[in-house]
């Protein structure tokens, strides 16, 4: 059996959760649909406040409460791939259920800053030991899941269904 290269494992790691957050880079994609803006931030990227805030679904959860979430989260996981393991309140992460515009242009921006850092850390510490590398796995499957649940709530406020 061939083995795979390190860096090879965490440029791939990296390159699953830059699809979840900014879309496929390729004509191809890992488990989004080809369009280039399938990714959490184009999938938002036609929401006004409004709509973000809008409490959708059985769990009446806001698109913009989950993207504070996953800004949370998302930070929180690129602390723990770096060693950090501070005490952190998790319901501060859905404090978040209504936006103005200023806030959902603030909190699109948190959530690429927090992408970017959690990327970071990934690139330079995720095969530092078991722990970092789960904590690297568990933040590309953490986003997909909040993309999804985003998706389908941007299909009730857009379309309707």
């Amino acid at each position: 059996m061939t083995e795979i290269a390190t860096a090879t494992v965490t440029s791939q790691v990296r390159a699953v959760l830059r699809e979840a957050v900014e879309g496929p880079q390729h004509a191809w994609s890992y488990f989004t649909d080809s369009d280039p803006a399938a990714g959490l931030l184009g999938t938002v990227a036609p929401l006004g406040a409004e709509q973000a805030s809008r409490p959708l679904g059985p769990s009446g959860t806001s698109i913009a409460g989950h993207m504070h979430h996953l800004a949370f989260s998302l930070a929180a996981s690129a602390g723990w791939i770096r060693g950090e393991r501070p005490s952190l309140d998790w319901s501060e992460s859905w404090r978040v259920r209504t936006v103005t515009d200023a806030q959902w242009a603030d909190l699109k921006t948190r959530l690429h800053q927090a992408w970017t850092e959690l990327d970071q850390a990934i690139e330079q510490h995720a095969l530092d030991g078991d722990e970092a590398f789960g904590g690297a796995v568990g933040a590309v499957a953490h986003a997909a899941y909040h993309l999804a649940a985003i998706r389908q709530k941007v299909g009730i406020v857009v379309v309707g269904r």
